[in-house]
């Protein structure tokens, strides 16, 4: 497929290979508040895969799994299948709670997939999920990338231009309000403002907005850097106003942001990822302060364009500034209390 319609840039062990950087800060305690796991036709990336990378020299505590439709279960009602997600990956995390992968609690947090276009209707569901997760299920991710050019969508993913606006889906996103859950909001940068009619809506619904806020840099973005960077400014300047939201600094290394680090003969190094990520990263930073950011992994799909040490490298550069109280917050604070994790760090 061409680089403007594949949706994942596939994983080169042999290239990844070509650049390994020791640990920057190896103490810094870190909880990973976005990855996945699956087991698709020729793309595996399951707990021994995960475990691998953390093992690259930084002290991971814990990490939250995120939706990403893997292990539906295959027989039942259509809406509770997502639920099988959420019990494959409460049995990783029993695996480590066990202790025979060493001190890291992977799965630590869930956040499992649940339509919330069946409004008052998905309530069974998110009391399947609740039941399934053993304690560790914090909230749900119902996808809504929306965007003209099909080339940019995901065709997993259809929502409506104005899924979160409907009636439908507001009805089910209180349900979230009722039983004490959040909400993982994975977006394109000029959905912004309708998030932020959500989250005002519904401020004591927990929302961490995903991925930098989406940002677009192929397909019809591309070429259009800086005026990309000007329209997400403006929206995310008005969606920090909102209290509830928090959002998540990664997710840079997919195609659709467009940086094209899978093009280089070698992988890139922290310092490159690091100058790359800093205008969108920094912004975000002071605009809702280190106590609503937390730097993610995304891994395994950023893995297409870099290694899990560089990446967490980049984020120390990014943050070698910051307080130790303002890095606890970006590396593990803001995500143990977003998604209440306790003792994991």
């Amino acid at each position: 497929m061409s680089r403007n319609t594949q949706h994942y840039i596939p994983v080169r062990a042999d290239w990844l290979a070509g650049a390994r950087e020791e640990a920057l800060d190896p103490a810094q305690p870190i909880v990973d508040p976005h990855h996945h796991l699956w087991d698709r036709p020729g793309w595996r990336y399951l707990l021994d895969d995960i475990l691998a990378d953390i093992r690259s020299g930084h002290d991971v505590r814990a990490t939250v799994m995120v939706q990403a439709r893997a292990m539906h279960r295959a027989e039942g009602p259509e809406a509770m299948k997502p639920v099988g997600e959420t019990e494959f990956a409460n049995g990783v995390a029993a695996m480590c709670a066990s202790g025979i992968y060493g001190d890291v609690r992977v799965c630590a947090g869930i956040v499992g997939f649940a339509d919330l276009t069946l409004g008052d209707a998905v309530r069974p569901v998110l009391d399947a999920h609740i039941v399934a997760g053993g304690g560790r299920f914090r909230g749900i991710r119902h996808i809504a990338t929306w965007d003209p050019d099909p080339a940019l969508l995901n065709p997993a993913y259809t929502p409506a231009e104005d899924m979160m606006a409907s009636d439908a889906f507001r009805a089910g996103f209180a349900q979230l309000a009722a039983l004490g859950l959040s909400f993982d909001t994975w977006i394109y940068f000029h959905q912004i403002p309708r998030l932020a009619a959500l989250a005002r809506a519904f401020p004591q619904v927990p929302i961490v907005l995903d991925h930098c806020g989406g940002i677009l840099g192929i397909g019809r973005y591309e070429g259009r850097r800086d005026a990309v960077h000007a329209e997400w400014l403006g929206h995310m300047r008005d969606l920090a106003t909102c209290p509830n939201v928090m959002v998540k600094l990664g997710g840079l290394g997919m195609r659709l942001p467009g940086f094209g680090f899978e093009d280089g003969s070698r992988p890139p190094d922290s310092a490159t990822l690091a100058s790359a990520w800093k205008p969108w990263m920094e912004p975000v930073i002071e605009l809702f302060g280190t106590g609503r950011c937390m730097f993610e992994s995304n891994f395994p799909v950023d893995k297409g364009s870099y290694g899990y040490g560089e990446g967490w490298n980049a984020f120390k550069r990014l943050a070698a500034g910051a307080s130790t109280a303002e890095k606890a917050d970006l590396f593990w604070r803001s995500a143990t209390k977003f998604y209440r994790l306790p003792g994991v760090a």
